[in-house]
């Protein structure tokens, strides 16, 4: 089976001292996974090695059966909200627009067509109406939300997302989890760094369970044990025993 995504072997060391090693992942297409694990895992590194933001010292990866630089296309990321400069004078609209460059190319400006795709992004999210808004005067859920459409209006067949639920009210959450939703039943492939154990098994088909070295990977019925948790977290997590007493209730 040709994977949509497929990690191989991949070590990346920050001053000789590994952040991953030897990490393998494979991924189906059509399948929403989680990326979990604690702080200083790996999980932002696994990705942002995987799209060639950081070299790493050992590995590959492929992206329906081919080098990620020749699909590049076809994937699209939404980076965490807090490494983004929000105070950057802009418009809504124009950051989604951005979403678009890596087809058009960075001299070739935006036309109507693109501006009808990019407010049909921002309806998916429920953000048209911000579309003249500055981004700096939206709220965290709302930056959030306008994130998502500038990938969304990529059309791409891989999503990378870093921590899309973090510092977001219950009605984003709800709503990127309706869109993540859409998107596997479109059979677009979708992983996600994620920090919530207790909604992994409801918003989630496959699970990773990362420290520096992968745990576990696969679906999350099987996976996302209290086994592999404490082995990932150490025992340092308590939601261990509540995932043990819900099992043996």
């Amino acid at each position: 089976m040709e994977f949509a995504i497929d990690i191989r072997d991949m070590t990346v060391a920050y001053r000789d001292k590994p952040v991953l090693w030897d990490v393998d992942l494979q991924v189906a297409p059509g399948v929403l996974i989680a990326i979990v694990g604690p702080n200083g895992a790996g999980k932002t590194t696994l990705i942002k090695a995987s799209l060639g933001l950081i070299k790493p010292a050992a590995g590959s990866v492929l992206i329906h059966g081919k080098p990620y630089a020749q699909q590049r296309k076809s994937v699209a990321y939404v980076p965490q909200r807090g490494s983004v400069d929000w105070d950057f004078p802009t418009d809504v609209l124009d950051v989604v627009t951005m979403g678009l460059y890596g087809k058009l190319g960075w001299f070739k400006r935006p036309g109507k067509e693109e501006r009808v795709d990019a407010l049909k992004a921002l309806s998916q999210v429920g953000m048209e109406e911000f579309a003249n808004r500055q981004i700096s005067q939206l709220s965290g859920g709302q930056q959030q939300r306008v994130f998502l459409a500038r990938a969304l209006v990529q059309n791409a067949d891989v999503y990378f997302m870093d921590e899309p639920f973090q510092g977001v009210d219950a009605t984003t959450e709800r709503a990127i989890v309706d869109l993540l939703q859409n998107l596997r039943k479109q059979g677009k492939t979708v992983a996600v760094v994620h920090h919530d154990l207790q909604t992994v098994s409801e918003y989630f088909d496959e699970v990773m369970l990362l420290n520096v070295r992968r745990i576990a990977s696969g679906p999350v019925g099987s996976e996302f044990t209290e086994e592999n948790l404490r082995t990932t977290y150490g025992g340092r997590v308590a939601f261990v025993s509540a995932l043990s007493a819900k099992q043996t209730s």
